[in-house]
């Protein structure tokens, strides 16, 4: 008699993905956080905690800094300050000390245009390495 063979097939590698690349860069506000193509982040001081509550037309106009992978710090960002949160639709959300991280979506890339901008119930500030705000 045959015995069924116990020997397991090899599991297939598995790569984990790159996050979304987060850097710090130069602005008017001094060094601020931006993602790996340039593009300002923000907080919304609304929000107290890491779950999110921009959605709707928050969101559009403030789309959430999303990423598929852990995220990945870069010039000078501090790597223990970055984190996640999961949305409502499942997608994972890039957090920096504990806070939601946020573009604003008619802002083109390497300026900071809406630091200090008072929208849909609280500011919105550019993020300094330390996750506090710039200053104003």
């Amino acid at each position: 008699m045959i015995s069924p063979s116990t020997t397991r097939a090899p599991s297939p590698s598995v790569t984990p993905r790159p996050g979304t690349v987060i850097t710090l860069a130069s602005s008017q506000f001094g060094p601020v956080l931006f993602d790996g193509s340039g593009q300002a982040i923000y907080l919304f001081d609304a929000e107290t905690t890491s779950k999110p509550n921009c959605y709707g037309d928050c969101a559009s106009a403030w789309p959430p800094v999303l990423t598929r992978g852990r995220p990945v710090a870069r010039g000078g960002v501090q790597a223990g300050l970055l984190g996640v949160t999961t949305r409502r639709d499942g997608s994972t959300q890039v957090t920096y000390n504990g806070k939601p991280l946020y573009f604003y979506a008619h802002e083109g890339k390497n300026v900071v245009l809406c630091h200090n901008i008072r929208e849909f119930g609280g500011l919105w500030l550019a993020l300094t390495k330390t996750g506090a705000p710039a200053p104003t």
